[in-house]
């Protein structure tokens, strides 16, 4: 079948591809995004605005800490671009920046929150640690087993499906062709581009290519010879029915996995890290009930007014990890090819992500240094 022509293909969907289209399209590129269709991360997102070293990830990525502090300065930066973008766009995420606690049980995890912070500091973040007296009197809603929380004042939620949604149609508006669908079956070089072979048994020729697909980055990558060593990570969550407003801030643990946030709706979303299963076979990620089980159980030991609670649904999303750090940017070896895959926590980094790829292949200053970022460590 003849290709068909597009100067610019992003392969991805999600936050960062649908956002990177657009800023594209907004330069006046003409824009295709491709995206088999299926739900993985941003489309599964809980909607917090991470800012703050996610303990869970220092605990299980012990190795990807320094990459992390390497790339902290840029989450305070991506919160600000999101509310940007909200008033830019004129839309309502439902985005709320009250901070975010992450709290703790006992002294031995109340010190280590305030060697945490130190170093937060240090790297730019505004952050604070609170004993319970005053933490009581910003969230009385934590039941006695909470003796402490530290506070990052730049973290925040949103409602995901509100700022995909927005997203998408402004991305359209622009003139993004989306081919939803489809999934990318074969890449290869040409003298002048690259050509994406497609699952419907079309292909698209173009003269850059922006390869933004999360966790598939590197089976994507490999097809041209390239090595990115992205890695899934299934996670599960739930939301209860409607509750009267009374959790204002993003929560997190110092030593346990969990995330509670409440949507203007009343509803209250639990996540966090608890595991899910990917069926063999398929990318498509399915929900554990040990995990709901040990979510809710945690979320209503720590604050108790959830416990009556009934959970209305639980869903599963994947979570793409690399080696702390995002891979922003060209690859050098092959002209016209750029990768766009966030640090940890790439919800929170996407749109600014997007942006910083997007000046990159417009051959504007991208306000940030990204050698840090290449896709050329892995070379």
């Amino acid at each position: 079948m003849k290709a068909e022509d597009s100067d610019v293909v992003v392969i991805g969907g999600g936050i960062v591809g649908m956002a990177l289209a657009a800023f594209l399209a907004e330069a006046g590129r003409d824009v295709m995004l491709v995206d088999r269709g299926e739900g993985g991360g941003s489309t599964a997102n809980a909607g917090s605005l991470h800012v703050q070293m996610q303990s869970r990830f220092m605990q299980l990525y012990p190795e990807n800490v320094p990459g992390m502090e390497r790339q902290l300065p840029l989450y305070p930066k991506a919160t600000r671009f999101w509310q940007a973008l909200e008033t830019r766009l004129g839309a309502d995420f439902e985005l709320k920046k009250n901070g975010g606690l992450m709290v703790a049980e006992n002294r031995q995890q109340l010190d280590f929150l305030h060697v945490k912070a130190e170093r937060e500091r240090k790297l730019g973040l505004s952050v604070d640690v609170l004993e319970r007296d005053a933490l009581e009197r910003i969230a009385p809603y934590f039941g006695p087993a909470v003796v402490g929380a530290e506070i990052c004042h730049d973290e925040g939620k949103l409602n995901p499906l509100r700022a995909n949604a927005a997203l998408r149609a402004h991305a359209l508006a622009e003139g993004v062709r989306l081919r939803e669908g489809c999934a990318v079956t074969g890449l290869a070089r040409e003298a002048d581009g690259y050509r994406v072979a497609l699952s419907d048994a079309g292909a698209v020729r173009c003269a850059t290519l922006v390869i933004a697909a999360a966790e598939g980055t590197g089976k994507l990558a490999a097809m041209l010879g390239f090595t990115i060593p992205t890695r899934a990570e299934p996670l599960h969550m739930n939301i209860t029915e409607a509750a009267a407003p009374m959790i204002g801030h993003l929560i997190q643990h110092a030593d346990r996995m969990i995330t509670l946030k409440q949507f203007a709706t009343g509803q209250i979303v639990i996540g966090g890290g608890w595991p899910a299963d990917i069926a063999e076979g398929r990318g498509v990620p399915r929900t554990r009930l040990d995990s709901m089980i040990a979510n809710v159980t945690l979320a209503s030991h720590i604050v108790p007014a959830v416990s009556p609670l009934r959970i209305i649904r639980t869903w599963a999303g994947i979570n793409t990890s690399v080696d702390g750090k995002g891979v922003l940017g060209p690859v050098t070896t092959h002209p016209g090819l750029y990768i766009a895959v966030p640090g940890d926590a790439g919800y929170t980094l996407g749109p600014l992500s997007a942006r910083l790829v997007c000046d990159t292949i417009l051959g504007l200053d991208p306000g940030e240094d990204l050698s840090d970022y290449s896709p050329m460590r892995f070379a």
